[in-house]
């Protein structure tokens, strides 16, 4: 008969979220190893996480973290709202933040079997979504804003601006979170995307009625609204939250954004 107590039982029940006669049946089927019996419970868990499979994980947190001039960005879907906000979920969201900031992407991945561990305690079908990392340059400044909501990260934003001050990326940050700029300059837009729009707005300009000599003019002011849109428009183009008179790249004064990152839940 295997060789384990209550205490085993309850510790199993602890680490993989399992039901008691489970967890007992594990370590009974293990023979008291505790290893064995988590990997039983994890691998039958994950067995019935296979059936969930096919749900839609549209839920879900995101994680920043911070290390000197790292700063990592984790989205962890699930399905629903009420697992997205549970304090062992965004737990796990943290950790593998902090993992990437101080390891880079890979270590994400090396997380993975408390992923699966946490698939069969909560019971539903979570995934690792975007992970992104990077390293501002020396002299550089990052930093980043999180908007929380019910309990968890669900819009993360990271700046590296070169010439300016902390305060400055901050608001830069913000802008993002709340602008939602698909680009940092008009020229990044995919040339296709560009031609598709112009061609959109000549012929509406047309049937419109304008004068076919002004038709370029006309054009040319429309392409300049679509790149300043909110959101999806070009970042520097875009009227600045803190005082929309300027655009984002006037209110630089002299300062350069380097690159930014934005993860949002549901975008």
């Amino acid at each position: 008969m295997a060789d384990f107590s209550a205490k085993d039982v309850k510790a199993l029940r602890d680490q993989t979220g399992a039901g008691m006669m489970d967890a007992k049946r594990a370590l009974t089927q293990s023979e008291g190893n505790f290893e064995v019996a988590a990997r039983w419970l994890r691998e039958q868990g994950l067995a019935a996480q296979e059936k969930r499979a096919d749900r839609q994980s549209s839920e879900g947190a995101v994680a920043l973290a911070v290390r000197g001039r790292v700063v990592a960005i984790v989205e962890l879907r699930c399905e629903t709202d009420f697992v997205a906000k549970s304090s062992a979920f965004t737990a796990l969201a943290d950790e593998i933040a902090a993992a990437v900031a101080e390891r880079g992407e890979e270590a994400a991945a090396e997380m993975a079997a408390r992923l699966d561990d946490l698939k069969v305690t909560l019971k539903e079908n979570l995934e690792l979504g975007r992970v992104v990392r990077f390293e501002a340059a020396e002299g550089n400044v990052v930093d980043t804003y999180l908007h929380v909501q019910n309990d968890r990260g669900k819009n993360a934003v990271a700046v590296e601006l070169a010439g300016g001050d902390q305060a400055l990326a901050h608001d830069v940050a913000i802008h993002i979170a709340f602008a939602r700029p698909s680009y940092l300059t008009r020229d990044e837009f995919p040339p296709e995307v560009v031609a598709a729009k112009r061609e959109e707005l000549e012929n509406l300009s047309r049937n419109e009625g304008k004068p076919e000599q002004a038709l370029p003019k006309i054009v040319e002011g429309r392409m300049s609204g679509f790149f300043k849109s909110v959101p999806g428009g070009a970042l520097l183009d875009q009227p600045f939250v803190k005082d929309e008179k300027q655009s984002v790249g006037q209110a630089l004064d002299g300062a350069n954004i380097v690159r930014f990152a934005q993860v949002e839940i549901g975008g």
